[in-house]
């Protein structure tokens, strides 16, 4: 997707408190290009900046969808304050609005998290059952690690939404191979699907405490609220479902 298949979501930070665009300042993971779109917070105006995609048919997706990305936190002089995340299912076009979010976790030693809400509530590092919290791996990453991540939002005819969430080992299956998705570690935890590690959002409200999302947007977002805080994103796709 090209710069112009994006639509920057509305009351986003600006241009003044988040720098953000192309650069080559980290290094990319094996097998990507030389350019990661990156963001730096230039005051502590707490805030998100996020775009979605605007192609026909998916803006917004009348159903669900596939969303994967390639991010990390960034190396920064603080390891708390920011959260990258991926989000589909997205019910307005503003930063404000909630939706089903993948994203790292805000510590210093995080975790992938599955969230239920609004983009300008981030990623807290906080167990499932709180803050909208929906799934946590059991694994923590270092600052700077590139990860690979799939987030799978599928609307059954009965109105419930299964979420799915996957990581490919960067190492051992490089962007430009097959990636290898297979589920995360501590995902598998109550509440379970059918003995899986996807999240059942009911169409009664039960599972989540709120009903289904099941359609929406989707894209990529920055959340943070302390400066000089940074993160970085790649080889970004989105798939509908039909």
């Amino acid at each position: 997707m090209s710069q112009a298949n994006w639509n920057q979501l509305t009351g986003g930070l600006g241009a003044t408190d988040v720098a953000h665009g192309a650069t080559q300042l980290v290094a990319p993971t094996s097998g990507a290009g030389d350019w990661s779109y990156g963001f730096n917070s230039l005051t502590a105006v707490a805030g998100v900046v996020g775009w979605h995609v605007n192609l026909s048919n998916f803006d917004p997706m009348l159903k669900g969808g596939s969303i994967r990305g390639v991010f990390q936190r960034g190396v920064s002089p603080g390891p708390t304050g920011f959260s990258p995340m991926l989000f589909i299912g997205l019910q307005g076009s503003a930063v404000g609005s909630q939706g089903y979010i993948l994203g790292l976790s805000d510590a210093a030693s995080f975790r992938i998290v599955l969230r239920k809400g609004a983009l300008s509530g981030g990623i807290p590092d906080v167990a499932p059952g709180t803050s909208g919290v929906l799934k946590r791996s059991a694994n923590v990453f270092p600052q700077a690690t590139w990860l690979h991540l799939r987030l799978d939002m599928i609307v059954n005819l009965t109105g419930d939404v299964i979420l799915q969430m996957y990581r490919n080992d960067l190492a051992l299956h490089p962007i430009g191979s097959t990636p290898d998705w297979q589920i995360i570690s501590g995902t598998a935890a109550p509440p379970a699907f059918n003995g899986t590690a996807a999240f059942l959002d009911d169409s009664l409200g039960v599972n989540s405490g709120s009903l289904p999302f099941v359609n929406g947007r989707a894209g990529f977002a920055f959340q943070t609220a302390v400066a000089t805080r940074r993160a970085f994103f790649d080889e970004l796709e989105l798939e509908r479902q039909l």
